[in-house]
């Protein structure tokens, strides 16, 4: 750009500059008409040095030429000159700051012709040879002159070039600071979005813990409270025949209730402590929970076809979840005395458990569809066992249908996750 945004007490201070420089070149000066347009030149080079640093140069190189032409000689007012150097150095283009160092030595070399030549007011030389002493004084002379310009020049532009390199070294710290300011933002605001996902992690996994001791707090309760009741009915019919047969119920149900009671506690603790989880039943506990259910009045045939295979520990805990939660509906909702069918049927992929029982007639229609109202489960009986086969990679589906519930549960085996791993 040609013409600089300044403020305005930077052009006051440019403007007053130039009218102190105006005076006291008139008050120095011999008069004469070239004189005093030589000053006013000068004047308004100094004046609009820093709002236009290429065009003060001109207008330099153009009063300065007129003062040649005129033979006038030099005054104060060429001081502006120097002024002009530390400009177009310190605030002008590439191309201007170049060239304002062209003009030092350009102009040195021009002042030297100029005072020693033509105007030798001030540096007259006598260019009379009479010997060798006489050149080497002539060529001395010439060459004290020229540094002496180069010096006058020169100086001010190297000022301004240093001024130049102090602004850009400050301006680039300046943007260092801004850039590191912004990274600090930006970093805080990675941190925050961390520590929120963080926070989202925790509270999930919270919510998760939560639908687990939920789910195991249902089990515990609702089987156990179905073996108590299936006892307790059946001893108080029992007494009126064989009043020995009471003590077996009673034993079974203060085993039950125990457990129920242990469990319970281990729930609590859970949530109280924030502790790991506690020992989960396997599938090695469901001969201890088939005989249960049998001394709580069940009749159980369980079946097993196929090759037995590997499922993980959640497996096989939701397997025995599926089988003490089915059982605990047959007791509630089951026909007295009908057989319970429990097929455990091994495949290379899944295993398949199919719990079949006959109904109790009078017992409501159950509304088995996914997040129907569970009857049976008091909301956490079949969409608990729904959700405990997905949570296993399988699936669970339930039919009641001429009297008959069935319950089948499908649930991937160890083999078929490693292979799936392996093709992957």
């Amino acid at each position: 750009m040609i013409f600089r945004r300044l403020a305005p007490y930077q052009v006051v201070v440019d403007v007053s500059a130039a009218v102190v420089l105006g005076v006291v070149s008139l008050g120095l000066s011999a008069g004469g008409t070239a004189a005093g347009l030589v000053i006013a030149g000068m004047t308004a080079t100094l004046a609009v040095r820093r709002l236009a640093p290429g065009p003060s140069l001109v207008l330099a190189w153009v009063v300065a030429i007129g003062e040649m032409l005129s033979q006038t000689s030099p005054g104060v007012s060429n001081l502006a000159i120097c002024a002009v150097l530390y400009t177009v150095a310190a605030y002008g283009t590439e191309a201007t700051k170049w060239a304002g160092l062209v003009s030092t030595v350009v102009g040195a070399a021009v002042g030297t012709f100029y005072v020693t030549s033509v105007q030798t007011t001030l540096f007259g030389i006598d260019y009379t040879v009479y010997g060798l002493q006489d050149v080497v004084r002539i060529l001395l002379q010439l060459g004290i002159t020229f540094l002496g310009f180069l010096a006058l020049l020169g100086l001010p532009w190297a000022g301004g070039l240093l001024a130049r390199a102090r602004s850009s070294e400050r301006l680039s710290r300046e943007a260092q600071l801004i850039a590191e300011r912004e990274t600090a933002r930006a970093e805080g605001e990675v941190a925050r979005i961390e520590r929120e996902a963080a926070r989202a992690e925790r509270d999930v996994a919270v919510e998760q813990e939560r639908n687990r001791i939920a789910r195991d707090m249902h089990d515990v309760v609702a089987h156990s409270l179905a073996v108590v009741i299936a006892q307790a009915d059946g001893a108080r019919y029992a007494a009126r025949v064989d009043a020995g047969s009471v003590d077996d119920a009673l034993v079974t149900i203060a085993t039950t209730a125990r457990e129920a009671l242990g469990d319970v506690r281990v729930l609590l603790g859970q949530l109280r402590h924030s502790q790991g989880e506690a020992p989960q039943p396997a599938l090695g506990d469901l001969d201890r929970l088939l005989e249960q259910m049998r001394a709580s009045g069940l009749v159980i045939e369980h079946r097993v076809q196929g090759e037995a295979q590997v499922l993980g520990t959640n497996r096989q805990l939701a397997v025995f979840r599926i089988v003490q939660e089915s059982l605990t509906n047959v007791l509630r909702h089951g026909a007295a005395g009908a057989p319970v069918d429990l097929l455990f049927d091994w495949r290379y992929e899944a295993l398949h458990l199919v719990v079949t029982n006959v109904v109790r007639p009078a017992t409501q229609p159950v509304d088995t569809r996914p997040g129907g109202d569970d009857r049976r489960g008091g909301g956490h009986g079949l969409d608990g066992m729904r959700e405990r086969a997905t949570l296993a990679g399988g699936s669970l589906t339930t039919q009641d249908a001429d009297g008959r519930f069935v319950v089948h549960a499908v649930v991937p085996t160890l083999a078929l996750t490693q292979e799936v791993g392996i093709r992957r």
